[in-house]
């Protein structure tokens, strides 16, 4: 295995739980070539794995959520691990310090730390974080990993970008919005497949709250208005929690983009993560979600389901499991669409203390759990899909970096998606640590 490196600043010695373990950064971009590899890497795999988190460049940062984002990327070709590297996203932030806020409050949009995901949309591949515009990245031959900059449709884009925009299987459009601390405190976009923008629109909102994620059906996108109020006095993240606030669901029409937002009131809750949604019938819409019962509190995020009844105007909420979850995720092929199969990620989150590292495959048609549980010390990170076939649904693997706790090393490990509980199909030992992160995707090489 050939290698290159380059230094960056030494690693912080802070003793906070996000900065200790395998939360702290690493301190050297470096590239590698012909990793070695335990079983048999799926020759069908010909692309890039990448995965985003946050790696302060200065070893210090006083929250998980605030450091410069680093994308980890191994490319597999031919039953072959030709390469890992890992590349700080060159934003504003990183090189010149930018603040995401000028003197005057008003929003930098090319400031921010692009930590959050990686995700490839038209030709391009954008790292993304929720308080600014995306930031292209270069993944073609020679190129692999650097900054290309911030990027704004053509000057289209005025807001800051989610980092979980949705890519629906049948158009082919993005589906995004941005939320910020001054009015408009939403707005929803829509990108169509050759990636124009051709929607932006304000959403009323009472008040800023924090808007992680959201849900993209066939017919309906659903917004989560949840109580994480914005409070600049609040200490560290300028979220507190405040169940008065209430919490609703807001659905809009996407053949009626500008049209009517429906509120619905839940349970006050909070939620990083949606698994996936779908149309059930004209008047139902069924939401699979991460669900944390409060935020910062002790209890864990489980599996539940919101089933939207339209007529009535009413969610009825549903606990499906028990297992602690998070980062789950679909088939993308079938996002928006009914899918039978989900997985989610159990493993060490800041400050919780260690979960034992495992996958989580739900069938939710029956109920049925199976789990992947990596050994002690191994924990997993968020695992993306890849497909085997051209059937959506149908047969590939699940990726994702595993860290070991007892060598302090990191793998990346290929599983069956249909088997998750067997032995995994390849192992690809990594040249160094991979810090816990946030969110990725396997993008293959295009087929034309």
């Amino acid at each position: 295995m050939n290698t290159t490196s380059s230094a960056a600043p030494s690693e912080s010695t802070a003793p906070a739980p996000h900065m200790a373990g395998n939360f702290a950064p690493v301190a050297e971009e470096l590239t590698a070539y012909d990793l070695p590899v335990a079983g048999t890497i799926p020759p069908e795999l010909s692309g890039w794995f990448l995965r985003n988190g946050p790696n302060p460049k200065d070893a210090a940062s006083p929250h998980w959520f605030f450091g410069d984002g680093m994308v980890h990327g191994l490319r597999l070709e031919g039953g072959r691990a030709v390469s890992y590297r890992n590349r700080w996203v060159r934003t504003a932030t990183f090189t010149d310090g930018l603040p995401v806020r000028d003197a005057r409050g008003r929003r930098n949009l090319a400031a921010g730390v692009a930590n959050t995901h990686v995700v490839r949309h038209a030709g391009r591949t954008f790292a993304l974080v929720e308080t600014s515009l995306p930031y292209e990245i270069d993944c073609r031959p020679g190129h692999e990993l650097e900054t290309v900059g911030a990027y704004d449709f053509g000057g289209r884009l005025t807001t800051a970008m989610t980092a979980h925009p949705k890519t629906c299987p049948t158009t082919g459009e993005l589906h995004f919005f941005g939320y910020d601390v001054a009015p408009p405190y939403l707005t929803y976009h829509r990108a169509d497949a050759a990636g124009e923008l051709v929607v932006s629109r304000p959403v009323d909102m009472p008040a800023s709250t924090m808007m992680h994620d959201f849900h993209l059906t066939a017919g309906h996108v659903v917004f989560m208005d949840l109580p994480l109020v914005f409070d600049r006095a609040h200490p560290g993240m300028p979220y507190r929690w405040d169940p008065e606030h209430g919490a609703r669901l807001g659905v809009l029409r996407r053949d009626d983009p500008y049209g009517e937002v429906r509120w619905l009131p839940i349970d006050p809750c909070y939620v990083f993560h949606a698994l996936n949604a779908h149309d059930d019938g004209d008047d139902r819409i069924v939401l699979h979600v991460s669900r944390y019962a409060d935020f910062g509190g002790p209890a864990q995020p489980c599996l539940w389901r919101w089933t939207i009844d339209l007529t009535s105007g009413t969610v009825a909420e549903e606990q499906l499991d028990d297992h602690p979850c998070e980062f789950p995720r679909v088939d993308d092929r079938l996002a928006g669409l009914p899918a039978r199969f989900g997985h989610a990620t159990a493993g060490e989150l800041p400050g919780s203390g260690p979960v034992p590292g495992a996958l989580l495959r739900y069938d939710l048609r029956t109920g049925a759990v199976v789990r992947h549980d990596f050994g002690p010390g191994r924990t997993p990170g968020e695992a993306a899909f890849a497909p085997a076939d051209d059937l959506p649904g149908g047969r590939g693997w699940l990726m994702t970096y595993v860290h070991d706790a007892r060598t302090d090393t990191s793998d990346l490990v290929i599983l069956d998606a249909e088997d998750i509980s067997a032995d995994p199909v390849a192992t690809v030992r990594l040249p160094q640590r991979v810090p816990y992160g946030f969110h990725g995707n396997w993008l293959p090489d295009p087929t034309s």
